[in-house]
């Protein structure tokens, strides 16, 4: 997803170009940190006490001119407005988030009102289109039969794909559509730009499985995929790419 990431900023904005990003449920900072490495002013915001006590800790660790970069906010992503002017960053990541919001599209709004002209809006949502996949694949039949007429879904333990916080073992969470998300982002002004899929033919893989020695080749295939009909489709996650009018 990262690679995706600086595919998206590459193509939008100049070389060089120093960056004001906003990272909604940062979680422990994996994005955010990245970001900042690489030159931008970047600011997270994350609610969760445990989650921002880490990345503070991260945060500590790195170089005296990379924590410069960096703000962080403990704080609801929905309350965007009371933080932030309208129009005050370049890029607005939200990555596994809108899982965990009943009703997402006042959140995605807001997110949105954050962009500046031109600006990149990054989505990292529960794919709503392939809920099957994963029961189907462990021949958990009434399990796939039921996820084709639902958006709720429940977790399993490991961490997300933005390098946030593990997935709430236990709690039902909701997935997105790709159609829902594009009208959404049609309506606020931030129409769909890009999308890939995440975690193609990796999502299966056990909690606490070995890193494999041809791991770059696994990178190359999952890359690959996330961006080639029709596998992508069936990905476990989606990364949505808006840009603002």
């Amino acid at each position: 997803m990262a690679r995706q990431l600086d595919e998206q900023i590459a193509g939008r904005f100049p070389v060089g170009q120093r960056l004001r990003v906003l990272d909604v449920g940062m979680g422990q900072g994996t994005q955010a940190l990245r970001l900042a490495r690489l030159g931008h002013q970047v600011t997270g915001v994350e609610q969760d006490v445990t989650m921002i006590a880490a990345a503070r800790e991260a945060l500590a660790r790195e170089p005296a001119g990379i924590r410069e970069r960096v703000r962080l906010v403990q704080g609801d992503g929905r309350d965007t407005g009371v933080h932030f002017l309208p129009g005050s960053f370049d890029v607005v990541l939200c990555h596994g988030v809108l899982m965990y919001v009943e009703e997402p599209d006042p959140l995605v709004a807001g997110l949105a009102r954050m962009l500046a002209p031109g600006g990149l809006l990054s989505l990292l949502v529960r794919n709503g289109d392939a809920l099957a996949m994963r029961p189907g694949l462990a021949g958990d039949w009434a399990g796939a039969l039921a996820a084709f007429d639902t958006t709720c879904y429940l977790p399993h333990s490991r961490t997300d794909s933005s390098g946030g916080s593990p997935t709430r073992l236990g709690l039902d969470v909701r997935a997105d559509r790709l159609s829902a998300l594009t009208a959404t982002l049609a309506g606020i002004a931030a129409p769909l730009h890009a999308w890939y899929g995440v975690r193609v033919f990796t999502d299966t893989a056990a909690d606490g499985a070995e890193i494999p020695e041809d791991l770059e080749t696994l990178l190359a295939v999952e890359e690959r995929a996330g961006r080639t009909d029709p596998y992508r489709g069936v990905a476990a996650l989606l990364h949505l790419c808006g840009v603002r009018g």
